[in-house]
């Protein structure tokens, strides 16, 4: 089961890297990050939130909510998939989708190849450990493909 969001010091700590790509410094978090731009599903205002990307399948890019659906920027993005996205210095208007486990399966086993010690060090924060930890969080974590509409 997914950790629960982070509350306090540590999710100012979290949502830091909003601050990086207000001040038009988002290129300093490489590709592996973007700043999505969502609505809130029940206050109808502008939320921002900062997630790492798992793939980059073309024009397309594959996030996971590592807290899981409780995730309040998962939430407001599956109640309104039309969201825009901000990747370096670049804002883009994207349709998010949900991967099947199988198309999650896929990715997160391509992130773990290119990335073992982050696959490793994610996993087992979010509590996923062992050989099959990359499987656990394709299995129970949800993942999303924002494609440019």
């Amino acid at each position: 089961m997914a950790r629960k969001p982070p509350t306090g010091l540590s999710r100012l700590m979290f949502r830091a890297p909003i601050w990086l790509y207000r001040a038009h410094l988002g290129g300093l978090l490489g590709g592996r990050f973007i700043l999505l731009h969502h609505i809130g599903r029940t206050s109808g205002l502008p939320r921002e939130a900062v997630v790492e990307v798992v793939a980059q399948p073309g024009e397309c890019f594959v996030i996971c909510s590592g807290f899981g659906t409780q995730s309040q920027w998962y939430r407001n993005v599956v109640a309104r998939p039309d969201i825009d996205i901000t990747t370096r210095n670049r804002r883009i208007r994207v349709h998010a989708r949900e991967l099947t486990t199988q198309q999650a399966e896929e990715q997160m086993a391509d992130y773990t190849r290119r990335h073992p010690r982050a696959a490793k060090r994610l996993a087992d924060y979010m509590g996923f450990s062992g050989p099959d930890a990359s499987a656990r969080v394709a299995a129970e974590l949800p993942f999303l493909e924002l494609c440019p509409r």
